[in-house]
């Protein structure tokens, strides 16, 4: 199971996310593609309203664990991501912040318990 988000432009989104947020991405065709980070994987789809039942451009949520919430955050935001915040630390041990990519969607990305 992958979650997947919709973009006007897969090769402008793709190249976007491996700048602003470090993923690691891959052409699967004209329509679609993925980007990974470790050993998670995301998959980005052309927003096609007609075949999916609507568009659902800036419509997802994805949440992806993350060594140093600190050094991620800062090259996000020179990236020109959309953040929401800045790194903050939050239940038993756990430190994140969220942005928005190009369409909207909010990306979430923090880190474990410190041991």
């Amino acid at each position: 199971m992958y979650p997947s988000l919709t973009f006007r432009d897969v090769s402008v989104a793709l190249a976007w996310l491996e700048e602003a947020f470090g993923f690691e991405g891959r052409v699967l065709d004209e329509v679609g593609a993925m980007v990974t980070y470790g050993d998670r994987t995301t998959l980005i789809q052309l927003d096609r309203p007609e075949d999916l039942h609507g568009s659902h451009l800036g419509q997802g949520w994805v949440y992806v664990m993350i060594e140093d919430a600190d050094a991620h955050y800062e090259r996000a935001k020179l990236a020109g991501a959309d953040m929401q915040g800045t790194p903050h630390d939050y239940g038993e041990g756990y430190r994140g912040y969220s942005a928005r990519d190009l369409e909207g969607n909010l990306w979430s990305f923090g880190t474990g318990p410190v041991k």
